[in-house]
């Protein structure tokens, strides 16, 4: 979720929490401070806040983890419910001294470990640390591109949870796919998107300027959070 609209529209929707970010296309980034205290204002709806400094992998230097450190302060005075974050050493397992020290800063707030999970190299290992450090959950598409394709791995993890840990799943989740990775998986809660495509507001264009690099979304379009997808990915979870 990047913007206050959305967060109103999933509130309307029925949503229990959203994962404020910014940055969708590098797969989310810390939100600025304005966007954080405007989207508390929104009464009824968990405001999850990710931690995450850049786009790319998940081996960050010393003043990257000194930003998560400070986000995560920001993130707390004003008044998120929870913060997600991810870790991993260059061998691809959990940070684990580094996401110790995260999680205590953000205590009591609850935390979330995102989808670094999906690239640590032993899944088992990892949901083992992540129990140990006390992670509330995990968020992951079974370490494979989507979770259709990733439940066999989503189903063991949540066999070996129990109640330990949630398991979330995330990742490519529709109207269309969720009520079947129910039925599969069994999980407690999950994680999607729903976004829409929606034309922007300007008359005049200048077509042939951008703002971003060779890879770039359409200018005078941008991608608006549905309550309508929203809710209808809520109704097939109870179908």
């Amino acid at each position: 979720m990047d913007s206050v609209a959305g967060v109103r529209a999933a509130k309307d929707a029925g949503a229990q929490r959203v994962e404020l970010c910014a940055n969708l296309l590098e797969g989310g980034t810390t939100p600025s401070l304005g966007l954080i205290r405007a989207a508390r204002k929104v009464a009824g709806i968990g405001i999850h806040v990710i931690i995450r400094p850049r786009g790319g992998d998940f081996l960050f230097n010393d003043d990257e983890y000194a930003v998560m450190l400070t986000d995560i302060a920001a993130a707390k005075a004003e008044g998120a419910d929870g913060v997600v974050i991810g870790l991993l050493t260059a061998e691809g397992d959990i940070d684990a001294d580094r996401s110790a020290r995260l999680i205590a800063a953000a205590r009591p707030l609850s935390v979330t470990f995102h989808r670094a999970f999906d690239m640590a190299r032993d899944p088992f290992a990892a949901l083992e640390t992540l129990i140990r450090l006390g992670v509330e959950r995990i968020l992951t598409s079974g370490q494979e591109a989507s979770v259709l394709e990733g439940l066999p791995l989503i189903s063991e993890l949540i066999r070996r949870a129990g109640e330990r840990i949630i398991i979330m799943p995330g990742g490519g989740i529709t109207s269309r796919n969720v009520a079947r990775i129910i039925a599969a998986a069994h999980p407690q809660e999950v994680h999607f998107a729903a976004l829409t495509a929606e034309a922007g507001g300007m008359q005049f264009r200048r077509g042939h300027v951008f703002m971003g690099g060779e890879l770039r979304p359409p200018e005078f379009d941008r991608l608006v959070t549905s309550g309508g997808i929203i809710a209808q990915v809520i109704k097939n979870t109870k179908d």
